[in-house]
């Protein structure tokens, strides 16, 4: 009889454990989370990450609770799994939540998981990404549950602008849990599967007699239109997992690198005549700035930001002869353009976060002002709006804009305007900068004229021609140095990509202080 050597019997040992921690919540559970459509934590996280390339962490840890049972009910790993891997061969750090194991509830030691790999993430400064699937805080574990998440929530700001943090909603999330996605940059949603909320249907019933089933209330139609809380809708866990490793090829690992330039073979000399019939003659009529922005951007490859919210502008990622940038625009197409409440917290979070993160600012620009109305003053248009101001000025990033057709008042000094510091504004022959259109200053300018001619409809379209020929063509802010330049729309694309080039080397930086105080 042979006997077997201790560290053979040890192999065997750390082998039997291992598989033990990768069967989660065993194969009852696993079966009951994919009779769900759902995938398992291990399975999300192979998916995200290249083939063979993850690390996991704490894979043996245990919860120490032993009230209400719990002294029988510990598995190797508790319920979630953390680590680091590659995606597209660059270093990121992971916690996926596992359903399977009590549901998938932050323990202390789960937060403690959680805490460790995000520590990791920010001291190595490559991204953070958090697949959540969690039935909340575990009640077992009582306040030591809620501190889990307090130390969560405080390493989500503290670590906020240092390295990108992305939340993927692979299923529930309620209460406290819900926060530490909202502390981080993006958040993505399954349709049909991803929820949030503070307080579930129950609740909300039983608190204001309201019915609202889980998906009305916090699933990922709701938060990508109504909220706003969501920036990314996905079919599937699947899409959901790449379009991750897509918007990570966007960034940079950490705020003191540069976004990661790709080799393009679209033509940085590329000049697109069809430019020229896009804006219409008349300049109320609408059009799809999507058919400017696809055109001038590398291959067509636009990654679009919070794009069912706030649809009156859009933000998003793309490149330029392989830069990524952050592209601002109007969307003329819907509300005509106005910046309204939600579009200007939009376009100022994205603002920000590309600043953060050494992404450019490319802005396309046809505003015809904020968007008037009681509803809009009451619910504090003036502060908000005043965020895209702040958002704009304060950012050090290369700053470059096309005025495409209106700019007026308010609006077009918010929108990267050269007098909060834009590098490079650009204007088409179609842009117009003025306080106001030319029919609403011809009758405050010219009341009086108009009044006393005895044709006074002919004598105002007569004056607001003069006006729009005199003061509203893009030569007048030339000639102060308001616009760098008046380009032929063709030459969009090159002259943006000669201004990124120019600009590889910029540094600004803002006076010493803790931080500015952004009107919220």
């Amino acid at each position: 009889m042979v006997l077997k050597r201790k560290v053979d019997v040890m192999r065997e040992e750390l082998e039997a454990l291992s598989e033990k921690s990768r069967q989660g919540g065993g194969p009852s559970r696993i079966e009951a989370q994919h009779a769900k459509g759902k995938l398992t934590a291990r399975e999300r996280i192979d998916l995200l990450f290249d083939e063979g390339t993850f690390e996991e962490l704490d894979a043996f840890v245990q919860h120490r609770a032993t009230e209400f049972g719990m002294a029988d009910r510990k598995y190797l790993g508790d319920a979630v799994v953390t680590g680091f891997g590659k995606i597209a061969g660059r270093v990121t750090f992971a916690f996926a939540q596992d359903f399977t194991v009590i549901g998938g509830t932050l323990s202390e030691v789960v937060a403690q998981k959680i805490c460790k790999v995000m520590d990791l993430a920010a001291n190595s400064g490559a991204p953070v990404v958090g697949l959540i699937d969690s039935g909340g805080a575990r009640i077992q574990e009582g306040i030591d549950s809620l501190a889990g998440y307090s130390a969560i929530f405080q390493r989500n700001v503290r670590y906020s602008g240092v390295v990108p943090q992305i939340s993927a909603m692979l299923g529930p999330a309620a209460g406290g849990a819900v926060y530490s996605p909202a502390l981080t940059d993006f958040i993505m949603m399954v349709r049909g599967t991803g929820q949030l909320y503070i307080t579930g249907p129950d609740v909300v019933k039983a608190a204001t007699g309201e019915v609202v089933s889980h998906e009305e209330l916090g699933g990922a139609e709701a938060h990508a239109t109504k909220s706003g809380v969501c920036q990314f809708v996905w079919e599937s866990e699947q899409e959901c997992l790449e379009q991750i490793r897509r918007l990570l090829s966007f960034l940079p690992q950490n705020n003191m690198e540069e976004p990661p330039r790709q080799q393009s073979q679209d033509d940085p000399e590329r000049r697109d005549r069809g430019l020229l019939h896009v804006v219409p003659d008349n300049p109320n009529q609408p059009y799809d700035m999507m058919d400017i922005i696809l055109q001038v951007i590398d291959d067509g490859d636009f990654m679009e930001v919070h794009e069912l919210y706030a649809r009156n502008i859009i933000v998003g990622f793309a490149r330029f002869d392989g830069r990524p940038v952050g592209i601002v625009a109007q969307q003329p197409d819907h509300l005509a353009g106005l910046l309204d409440i939600n579009a200007s917290t939009k376009a100022a979070r994205f603002i920000r976060f590309c600043d953060a993160f050494n992404v450019p600012l490319v802005t396309f620009i046809d505003v015809p002002g904020y968007m008037p109305g009681t509803v809009q003053e009451y619910g504090g248009i003036i502060k908000h709006g005043a965020k895209l101001l702040f958002a704009y000025a304060e950012a050090t990033v290369p700053k470059i804009s096309v005025l495409v057709r209106k700019a007026y008042g308010g609006a077009y000094i918010a929108m990267s305007s050269k007098n909060l510091k834009g590098d490079v504004n650009y204007a088409w022959p179609t842009g117009q900068v003025a306080v106001m259109g030319a029919e609403g200053a011809v009758n405050i300018v010219y009341r009086d004229q108009i009044r006393s001619d005895a044709d006074p409809e002919a004598k105002r379209a007569e004056l607001i021609e003069e006006y729009e020929r005199l003061f509203m063509n893009p030569y007048v802010a030339a000639s102060r140095g308001l616009i760098d330049d008046v380009i032929d729309p063709a030459d969009t694309r090159p002259k943006i990509i000669r201004a990124l080039e120019m600009l590889d080397n910029k540094r600004e930086t803002l006076p010493p202080k803790k931080h500015g105080s952004i009107p919220l």
